[in-house]
């Protein structure tokens, strides 16, 4: 297929351009003295931002803050829709309203990426790693702002010509860089780590899988209706509804939130030491926190993916109707309670999957390599995007071969 074919190669081609811009130093950095900081710290909570990153932060590249920026300025957005009374209504407008958000979310991203690229210069000049002047600074935290801007559209070149979601794509491929080392490590371990951490890594992926491809499918049957002069043929088919319908989204939004902390600190050295013993990724409270934060987060995205209230009325509108349910709102009732009845379990399976493989490395001592680059979140975020990707490539073969049908 021609089109699939481009699509693949484009997105090659710009993920390519990423990891080549993560290598590329911002200007008057010392990348050996970087590094060195990196090295007595990856345990930390700049361990998880530098995964996210690709190891651009750890190079100090200008690709340095990834695209965590962007994902937080999305999670702000998307709260806020849900209380400001003119963001819903912006919402409800269609095409137009969410190119709006989209705006928003611009600004705000720049914004945020603007003061993370402040509070890294900062906390790396106090720590004396960065020997530069105040002009030296400010440029570095004008190129780390733009890199940042033009991550954000390099990604969005990927949703539009490319093929999958481009911040979930660039994401995994910033976790996809650490799998050599992490596999480096594991082949070097002891014994007990090379026997078991393949069980945990594989009954984590058919775990993903498993939860992400289950479905609840409600019967829907639609009634013999007039439209204009014809009448329609009723018929019966299903809405499908997914046990884990937010994805892999709330584990990107729970490190994102997660990474704030640690640029907090930054700005506040008193509070660092707190930071680093509370907030790194093998503290129970990070854990703890984690696990919550994915848990709010999937009923959040799921609420905002999916309206009972639209659905029962796009149903009454088009004639459908839930066997045994009543029009209305007894339907969107109904889809509400069975909705929240499949979000818990799909929530407590990300926190468990996220956070279970963790307290296995932490308690069998297995390498921070391994454990980084090959841990719950890392695999949950691969897996997950990996099989989202992989429905949209068979979407468009599916959508092609219907086309030949048809002629």
């Amino acid at each position: 297929m021609p089109e699939l074919r481009r699509r693949v190669l484009f997105t090659a081609v710009v993920l390519s351009f990423y990891r080549l811009g993560s290598w590329v130093p911002a200007p008057g950095v010392n990348s050996s003295a970087i590094q060195n900081y990196f090295g007595s710290h990856a345990s930390g909570v700049f361990g998880l931002l530098s995964l996210f990153s690709g190891g651009a932060l750890s190079r100090f590249s200008i690709f340095a803050l990834g695209i965590m920026p962007y994902v937080t300025a999305s999670i702000i957005l998307q709260l806020m829709t849900a209380v400001v009374p003119s963001l819903e209504q912006l919402k409800k407008e269609g095409e137009s309203g969410y190119a709006k958000i989209t705006q928003y979310t611009r600004y705000l991203t720049v914004g945020f990426a603007a003061a993370q690229s402040i509070g890294y210069g900062y906390l790396f000049k106090r720590e004396h790693v960065l020997n530069v002047n105040s002009g030296r600074l400010v440029l570095i935290v004008i190129t780390l702002t733009a890199g940042m801007t033009l991550l954000m559209w390099m990604g969005e070149l990927i949703t539009k010509r490319g093929i999958g979601n481009g911040i979930s794509l660039l994401i995994f491929a910033s976790i996809l860089t650490s799998a050599p080392a992490g596999i480096s490590a594991w082949i070097n371990g002891g014994p007990f780590e090379k026997l078991f951490f393949p069980l945990v890594a594989l009954g984590v992926i058919v775990a993903v899988v498993f939860v992400q491809e289950g479905q609840r499918r409600i019967p829907i049957q639609y009634a013999k209706r007039m439209v204009g002069r014809r009448q329609t043929a009723g018929g019966a088919t299903y809405m499908p509804l997914g046990v884990n319908m937010a994805g892999v989204i709330p584990v990107i939004f729970a490190a994102a939130v997660l990474a704030l902390p640690q640029t907090i600190g930054s700005f506040a050295p008193a509070t660092q030491s707190f930071i680093n013993t509370h907030f790194s990724q093998r503290s129970w409270t990070y854990l703890g926190v984690e696990a919550a934060l994915i848990v709010i987060f999937t009923f959040f995205y799921t609420a905002v993916q999916f309206d009972p209230v639209d659905q029962a009325d796009n149903l009454r509108k088009y004639g459908g109707y839930i066997p045994g349910i009543r029009p209305g709102p007894p339907t969107a009732q109904y889809l509400d309670r069975v909705l929240t009845r499949l979000t818990l379990p799909g929530s407590i399976f990300l926190a468990v999957v996220a956070v279970l493989p963790s307290i296995f490395i932490n308690y069998f001592n297995f390498s921070q390599a391994t454990s980084r680059a090959l841990g719950g979140t890392s695999v949950l975020i691969v897996v997950g995007v990996a099989l989202s990707t992989m429905r949209q490539m068979e979407s468009q073969m599916m959508m092609r071969s219907y086309e030949g049908f048809l002629r």
